[in-house]
């Protein structure tokens, strides 16, 4: 597996200021939800797991997402992606779940997102439905105008870490995908954009660890999505 360490990491990609893009994950990048869904199943866990709940919790939820992202490629491709995910999505809002009072920033998004704007190019890149794509842009309306593209799980026929939804954000945004940052906080991120020709960055703020996202090949792991201007 290719893998950098992170000093000739940050001279190979920030010394040639190719950089004209930056895409963002959605879950554990900009927002917190990662977390709530921690806490949300780790309740669940709790009366089997005790203490250990949390940690069993973010475990299942990580191992689980690659798998699930593939199943849900494979409803697209006979034809029942559309019904099956409307279906889910009428029954989140009608137990309040995923509403856009309780999308949470990651801490100093808020104030990155405006800076990054005044030099490149936006863009979101997520697994989750277009219905979760506008409730994030309602929910964060000085924020919304700053992304020139959003991709989503209706958009492609595959979803990461197939490149296939990196590659149609670049090629809405007109830029190589080879002048692209991809910024996401699990190796399904990591995997898309070393996948599709990307500069990657890896964030510890959700689901990922430093060890696994080194593996999948991370050009430069940060604590946080706010560190980002440091190594640009």
């Amino acid at each position: 597996m290719y893998r950098h360490s992170p000093a000739t990491a940050s001279a190979s990609l920030f010394t040639s200021k190719s950089i004209q893009a930056i895409l963002f994950d959605l879950d554990g990048t900009l927002i917190d939800t990662d977390d709530q869904a921690v806490e949300r199943l780790s309740g669940c866990l709790t009366p089997i797991m005790g203490r250990n709940s949390a940690r069993a919790a973010r475990w299942l939820l990580m191992q689980s997402e690659t798998p699930g992202n593939y199943m849900v490629s494979l409803l697209d491709k006979i034809g029942l992606d559309v019904p099956v995910m409307t279906f889910t999505d009428k029954l989140r809002r009608k137990r309040g779940v995923y509403m856009a009072e309780e999308f949470r920033l990651i801490r100093g998004v808020d104030k990155l997102i405006p800076k990054l704007q005044q030099r490149y190019k936006l863009g979101i890149v997520t697994s989750r439905s277009r219905y979760h794509i506008e409730q994030f842009m309602r929910r964060f309306p000085a924020l919304a105008g700053a992304f020139a593209v959003s991709v989503g799980m209706q958009d492609t026929d595959w979803l990461k870490p197939n490149p296939q939804p990196v590659y149609l954000a670049a090629r809405v945004l007109k830029v190589p995908t080879a002048n692209c940052l991809f910024v996401g906080d699990t190796t399904v991120d990591i995997k898309a954009g070393r996948r599709a020709g990307t500069w990657t960055v890896g964030v510890l703020c959700g689901f990922g660890q430093r060890s696994e996202l080194e593996r999948a090949g991370a050009h430069h792991i940060l604590e946080s999505t706010a560190d980002l201007p440091r190594i640009l």
